[in-house]
């Protein structure tokens, strides 16, 4: 299936209904909120998931509308999602009067994925290359892609609060050993070290473009995989798009805190 098709398939408009959740007893909020983004900001590794996008009412956008009953609720964001598709899939679908955004974007661009899965089969010193050259692209073309989608979404909705999130750590290092599996600690040290070059970059151009930034990487410290009380999926087989996602606890936990902060 192309990316196109699959970023098609998530462009659509999700009521309160539709999601099953019962507005609060308080009045509802008269905030119009989008999400926008990737994987992480559709779900993906939470239960739930439908759809080409992957969407799921367990990720932070979801669980937010749930608590927060805002006016309306657009939900753009797709499993697979890079730059481009934000700018020409998603943005030209946000509605002009939305005043609340959220997204997560860069990781597909940086191939992080195919870097991460690489790295499980491969040995420390290939990983350390492969995340290596991963930086060196992220460093040389993802800038202007940032800022080329952050004033994409600004001119579509110029009065909306944009809350721009990071993405976590992966792996906890505290131990040598991630079970049988796992990876090995010098390859969970050099990817956590490749998502930290991709977050500085997305907090930097972000906050360069007046966008509110909010890093989740706090909030994961301490429950990467391996930890004790992960918030984020190992290697699945089934479903195999879980994969090094936040699960449910990390969507709750990790990012919805994340989110709920930066827009109070």
């Amino acid at each position: 299936m192309s990316r196109a098709h699959l970023v098609l398939g998530c462009l659509v408009t999700v009521s309160l209904a539709t999601l099953g959740v019962a507005a609060p007893a308080a009045a509802a909020s008269s905030v119009d909120y989008v999400a926008l983004g990737d994987s992480y900001s559709s779900g993906v590794g939470a239960p739930g998931q439908t759809g080409l996008c992957l969407q799921s009412p367990n990720g932070y956008p979801g669980q937010w509308v749930s608590r927060n009953a805002p006016r309306s609720f657009t939900n753009l964001a797709c499993g697979g999602a890079v730059t481009g598709d934000v700018r020409n899939l998603q943005v030209p679908l946000v509605p002009g009067g939305a005043d609340l955004i959220s997204i997560t974007i860069g990781g597909n661009d940086a191939g992080f994925a195919p870097t991460v899965l690489s790295c499980q089969v491969s040995s420390d010193a290939a990983c350390a290359q492969k995340v290596a050259d991963a930086e060196a692209d992220i460093s040389a073309t993802l800038p202007a892609k940032l800022d080329a989608t952050y004033a994409a979404i600004k001119a579509k909705a110029p009065n909306a609060k944009i809350v721009v999130l990071d993405y976590p750590l992966l792996f906890d290092t505290s131990s040598s050993y991630c079970g049988i599996t796992g990876m090995s600690l010098a390859k969970r040290r050099v990817l956590n070290h490749g998502a930290q070059v991709l977050d500085d970059l997305i907090k930097a151009r972000s906050q360069a473009a007046g966008l509110t930034f909010s890093d989740v990487r706090d909030e994961f410290t301490g429950h990467g995989i391996c930890a004790a009380t992960a918030y984020l999926n190992g290697l699945t087989v089934i479903p195999p798009q879980n994969s090094f996602h936040p699960n449910k606890t990390g969507y709750t936990y990790g990012y919805l805190p994340a989110f709920a902060a930066a827009v109070s």
